[in-house]
């Protein structure tokens, strides 16, 4: 009991060291307003035109691959919003960040702190003009709702939460790697850029639209199929592929915590090799 309640002590303080962090990041992003409110702007522009090219685009054609603008709308809202929560809360780790850090010289002054360095990380880049976007990616989602034909029930709405969970954890994962990697590079590995930007913007659109080789890639290697494609399958009714059972469509809670806590031990092992860049 009493190592219990020493553990719940210890998390509420690092909680409440993680929200100063922030909180100070806040502030500082919030004394120039403009320069807030125009990057806020221009970056919910980026996801606007690339959603609204789509959806002029599409009704044209009648669909994509079988798929109405509602049902791409869905995968395509709950990948933007999971991505967007994601890089709120992981953004320290992702490697041009990190890897600043470490060509500065400044990730050794993390070492010496007497903060948790992950919470020292987590709490370094707070970037509020992403905030704009959750909202944006939330209209995006509730558009695809509203256009699928279906009941939703509370199951689904289940499912649906547990994706995103799975989709944070999943690409929050791959910003650990690709910032424990800068450990050894110094600079960014433009490959993980694949995984983490290019495998956010595949599992955007139906998977059934690519290449089998590519389809088999991001499904039985690296697992993005499981985050939202084939939740949104199960919830519209639809046979998994590959004569995959239904429950392989309730895994994406599962799998993306797993390469999280992965992706943390590769992290210790990347902090205890680290020994600076010599500035």
């Amino acid at each position: 009991m009493a190592r219990a309640a020493g553990l719940r002590a210890e998390a509420a303080h690092h909680g409440a060291l993680y929200l100063r962090l922030l909180g100070a990041q806040v502030r500082s992003q919030a004394t120039y307003r403009t320069a807030l409110l125009l990057d806020a702007l221009g970056t919910m522009l980026i996801t606007a035109a690339e959603f609204a090219a789509l959806a002029l685009v599409l009704p044209r054609f009648g669909g994509l691959g079988g798929w109405s603008l509602g049902e791409i709308a869905l995968l395509y809202g709950l990948a933007e919003l999971a991505f967007v929560l994601m890089d709120l809360l992981f953004g320290g780790f992702d490697a041009p960040n990190l890897s600043a850090h470490v060509r500065a010289g400044s990730f050794s002054t993390f070492l010496l702190r007497p903060v948790p360095l992950v919470v020292q990380v987590f709490g370094s880049d707070f970037a509020l003009r992403r905030v704009a976007r959750i909202g944006l990616a939330a209209a995006v989602l509730g558009y695809g709702l509203i256009h699928t034909a279906h009941a939703w029930t509370f199951g689904d709405a289940l499912l649906l939460t547990g994706s995103v969970l799975g989709m944070i954890c999943f690409f929050g994962g791959l910003f650990v790697i690709g910032g424990t990697l800068t450990f050894w590079t110094v600079d960014s590995v433009e490959a993980m850029n694949v995984l983490t930007y290019g495998g956010r913007t595949l599992i955007s659109y139906p998977m059934d639209i690519y290449g089998q080789w590519l389809r088999k890639t991001f499904t039985y290697v690296i697992p993005a199929a499981f985050l939202s494609y084939f939740p949104v399958l199960h919830i519209l009714g639809r046979p998994l592929p590959d004569g995959l059972p239904p429950a392989a469509a309730f895994l994406s809670p599962l799998v993306g915590p797993l390469l999280l806590a992965a992706a943390f031990v590769f992290w210790r092992v990347g902090v205890r090799r680290y020994q600076g860049t010599g500035t």
